[in-house]
């Protein structure tokens, strides 16, 4: 399937074509988990807002995966050898529409697992086999270096609370609100943005 065409996505469009992604293609399988890609990131969001996090944050979580689909290069397979590289996919299409924290923590959702691996390494038991397999074609565990370059983003807490949510979006046995609950915070968020940017 080749890269749709965001040329037409507007401010007033996108909530409408992101559920429209999740309605078409949410019921991919998800990196050999569990869940489907749809209820992986529903999931995601249902966590941040039980724990009382703000829109920002819950969006964030909603969202992180969504360049499993924007991908011209498809979704990632455990007999992958190469990276995918979604999360930079997923950020380019979403930083015109959203503020850096968001992109960011879509962006860099893959770079928090190298880094939790390396700075907190009791993070590396909660992976799922496929996170491992995923872990070993992004280039494994961060250097000291690398940990230290990273910790320079001024969102490196939310993104690292963004990815724990990924993380724990993987069970089979989870009710989750549509994406149809979260489209108003959805559309809140990049609202706010276009105004701030006005």
């Amino acid at each position: 399937m080749g890269k749709p065409d965001f040329n037409t996505l507007s401010r007033d469009n996108l909530v409408d074509f992101l559920g429209n992604i999740f309605e078409r293609r949410g019921g991919e399988e998800y990196l050999g988990e569990p869940v489907t890609m749809a209820e992986h990131m529903l999931q995601g969001a249902h966590f941040a807002e039980q724990a009382g996090e703000p829109e920002i944050i819950i969006v964030s979580a909603l969202l992180h995966d969504i360049g499993h689909f924007t991908s011209e290069f498809g979704t990632f397979s455990m007999d992958d050898t190469k990276d995918k590289f979604h999360e930079e996919a997923g950020a380019e299409v979403l930083e015109q529409f959203f503020p850096i924290l968001v992109t960011d923590c879509v962006r860099y959702h893959v770079t928090a697992k190298r880094y939790l691996c390396a700075a907190k390494p009791e993070y590396f038991k909660r992976l799922s086999d496929a996170s491992v397999h995923s872990l070993n074609l992004q280039g494994g565990p961060m250097s000291a270096e690398e940990v230290t370059e990273f910790e320079k983003n001024p969102n490196l807490k939310e993104i690292v609370k963004v990815r724990y949510y990924d993380e724990a979006g993987k069970r089979d046995d989870l009710e989750t609100k549509p994406f149809s609950h979260y489209a108003p915070m959805v559309q809140r968020i990049v609202d706010a943005h276009f105004e701030r940017a006005v």
